[in-house]
Order: structure tokens, then C-alpha cells, then sequence
């Protein structure tokens, strides 16, 4: 039985969302000048535009996209997208993981569209020579909750017809993304750079403004959800008008994040970090006999949201209840040592290991936490 690891994790935070704070993050940093003022005093509406503006900087986005606030996370940015533009062409959905498979339904069920969901067994990315430049497509860039990451955007036409919708809220910050084959892309405050849940943000290229421009959904669209006005695309949105009441606290701490990303090098940077996060983990897979990867191709593994299998005989022996119960057990060693918190895989995910390794963390830490595994995972097998 592996023995119990003398070094821990300085920052044992690797949960995908709310992912791990910034290195040296402190409430103290955080401006508090602006809480209590009202939601439309012109020095809260020019911070968060200023807050929009570094986003901009940081993400790297196009000058001739739009970035707008979303209430509920990725989830709301998502849902943003899909009732403000979807329906003037036939719409196909990636659905290779959970999330996928959410916006499949919403599709269908929700805005009582037909879409073609194109799928995937775990692990694997869908077939793209399936995909229809015809037609709308949606899809999550990163599988969250399998680990599995686009193979980057030659797949997708450049002179395509349709809009694609991506779903980027574990890759924003994280990976390289081809603005040119994206028409919307859509992030949350509580991934990429570990800002406190609620706020998403939906950027919005050319095409995707000439959709709301120019096309008006039969549906309802829900008051926090409108992009249009009378007009068209509201571009107040853009300057930092809010469809609602949002948390200045949260976008405060969103630019301290922004911000911190801007001051360690920016975007490069950030990716930077996360590959070698990633390849601290990977040499530790490599090594481990009882530990692989969800995701087959090792051109489609996630560098952020990272999906681990457990392939030792007698946890496959094991009926999927008991091994989830292995998994939490494992789950509640780490954590009552304070040596790792949040690595359980999604719950819709098969039974596995899940270790976020966004930028925000250290490699140091991802270095020491595989030690911690190995003792976790013995110990509860030997129960």
C-alpha cells in the first residue's frame, strides 16, 4: 500500500468549476468603492465596461466582436445564444459529454427546434466531416465533463453559411481559439480565471450581430436573455449596459483576475501555464498502472478539465454504484487531509478522477497531488 505523501499541494484546488482562485488572490485586492451604488450610476456602468474592455485584451478577441454580460454563468451565455439566433436554418448539435447533450435538448425542447445531434461515446469527438456549413451548428469547444477538447477549427468552413455557437467556458483563457471559424463564443466568470459564479459573458462576431440585426425569433425570448432592441442587436449591451441587477462584487473580482492574467504575460501566458499543468499530470498517468486517460486521441485530451478513468482490476470488477463509492471515498481521504479538493469526476460522467488544470494553478501543485492520489486510491481499495 502506497504511504502517505510528506508533501501536499500549497493550493489544493482543483475543482472545475468554480475553478481555483489566482495565485496570491486576497479579498483585499478587491475594490469594494462601488458596492452599495446603484446598478446604473454611470461609474458603475464605465467599470463594467472597463471590465469588458480588459476581457477583450486578455481573451484576444477581434476588434469587430462584441462582448456582452450574461446573467447565469456559461449556462446563461449559452441559452443567450441559442433564443436570441437560432431558427432561420436547420441546427446541428455536438453532443460527445453532458453539457452537449444539455444543449441538444434545449434545442429540441425548449425552443421546439429540430436539431441534428451528432454524438459521441465518451471519450471520443464527434465525426466533423458530419457537420453541415448549412446549417447552425452548437458545440462545447471543451468537454468539461469528459475530458475531451476540439481538434482544433480546420473542420469547421470558412465560407460556411451557417453560425457556430461555442460553448468555450473551459477553454476560454486556456487554449488557442480560431476567431475566424467561430461566429459566438461564450465563457463564464467561474472557469478560466477562477472568478466567483453568476456572471457569464457571450462575445458576439459579425455574422452572428447581422443575425440579430436582421432576424426576429417567433419565440418569447426571456427579459434576461434579450440581445435585441427594437432595432436589432442592442448595443448598449457592448458598453457596459446590464439586463439586469449583476453583482459588482463579481465583476470586481473578475478584474482582478483579468488583470492578473494581463500582468503575467497575457494570453501566451496563460496557455503556457496550462500546458505545463497538463504535462505535470500526464507524467504522472504515465507512470501510474492503475490510472488512464477518458479521452482515447491525445490530440483531444482536455489540458484544463482533465478526465481519468480508473482501469484496475478490481475496481472494473466493481458494479458502477460501488465504484462512484470508491470514487468518493477517495474523494473524502483527500480532503480531510487537505491534500486535494473537488477531484471526483462530473456525475454524469462514467466513474473517474477529474483535476482541473486551468492556469490558475501551479504545476508544483499538480506535481505533488499525484503522490496523494496513489495513497487515496490504495487505501480505498484496501476497505
Amino acid at each position: 500500500m502506497a504511504g502517505k505523501p510528506n508533501v501536499k499541494p500549497a493550493r489544493p484546488w482543483f475543482s472545475s468549476g468554480p475553478t481555483a482562485k489566482r495565485p496570491g488572490w486576497s479579498r483585499e485586492a478587491i475594490s469594494t468603492e462601488l458596492l452599495g451604488r446603484g446598478i446604473r450610476a454611470p461609474e458603475v456602468v464605465a467599470r463594467f465596461a472597463q471590465g469588458l474592455k480588459l476581457t477583450r485584451e486578455l481573451l484576444q478577441a477581434p476588434d469587430d466582436w462584441a462582448l456582452v454580460y450574461a446573467p447565469g454563468s456559461d449556462t446563461g451565455a449559452v441559452e443567450q445564444a441559442l433564443w436570441n439566433l437560432l431558427g432561420p436554418r436547420p441546427v446541428q448539435v455536438l453532443a460527445f459529454e453532458n453539457f452537449g447533450q444539455v444543449w441538444a435538448t434545449d434545442v429540441r425542447d425548449a425552443l421546439k427546434l429540430e436539431p441534428e445531434v451528432l454524438t459521441a461515446a465518451w471519450g471520443r469527438f464527434p465525426d466533423v466531416a458530419e457537420v453541415d456549413p448549412e446549417a447552425d451548428l452548437m458545440f462545447p469547444w471543451n468537454g468539461t465533463t469528459s475530458g475531451v477538447k476540439a481538434p482544433g477549427g480546420d473542420w469547421i468552413a470558412a465560407d460556411r453559411k451557417g453560425l457556430v455557437i461555442c460553448d468555450a467556458t473551459s477553454a476560454a483563457f486556456a487554449m488557442p481559439l480560431p476567431w475566424d471559424r467561430l461566429d459566438v463564443v461564450t465563457f463564464s466568470f467561474q472557469k478560466a480565471l477562477g472568478g466567483e459564479a453568476g456572471l457569464g459573458v457571450t462575445a458576439l462576431g459579425p455574422r452572428a450581430v447581422a443575425r440579430l440585426d436582421q432576424y426576429v425569433p417567433e419565440r418569447p425570448v426571456p427579459k434576461v436573455l434579450r440581445l435585441r432592441d427594437a432595432e436589432g442587436f442592442d448595443r448598449t449591451l457592448a458598453a457596459g449596459s446590464m439586463i439586469n441587477t449583476f453583482s459588482v462584487w463579481t465583476l470586481e473580482d473578475w478584474i482582478d483576475g483579468v488583470q492578473w492574467g494581463l500582468s503575467v504575460g497575457g494570453l501566451p501566458e496563460l496557455i503556457r501555464r496550462t500546458d505545463a499543468n497538463f504535462a505535470a499530470l500526464a507524467a504522472w498517468v504515465g507512470r501510474t498502472d492503475w490510472i488512464d486517460w477518458l479521452a482515447e486521441r491525445p490530440e483531444q485530451r482536455s489540458t484544463t478539465s482533465v478526465c481519468m478513468k480508473i482501469v484496475h482490476p478490481r475496481f472494473l470488477a466493481l458494479g458502477e454504484v460501488a465504484q462512484r463509492a470508491l470514487v468518493m471515498r477517495m474523494k473524502a481521504l483527500l480532503e480531510a487531509e487537505g491534500a486535494a479538493f473537488d477531484v471526483e469526476g462530473h456525475r454524469n460522467a462514467p466513474p473517474g478522477l477529474r483535476v482541473w488544470c486551468g492556469c490558475t494553478v501551479d504545476a508544483a501543485d499538480v506535481e505533488a497531488l499525484g503522490p496523494w492520489l496513489d495513497w487515496a486510491f490504495a487505501e480505498a481499495l484496501a476497505e
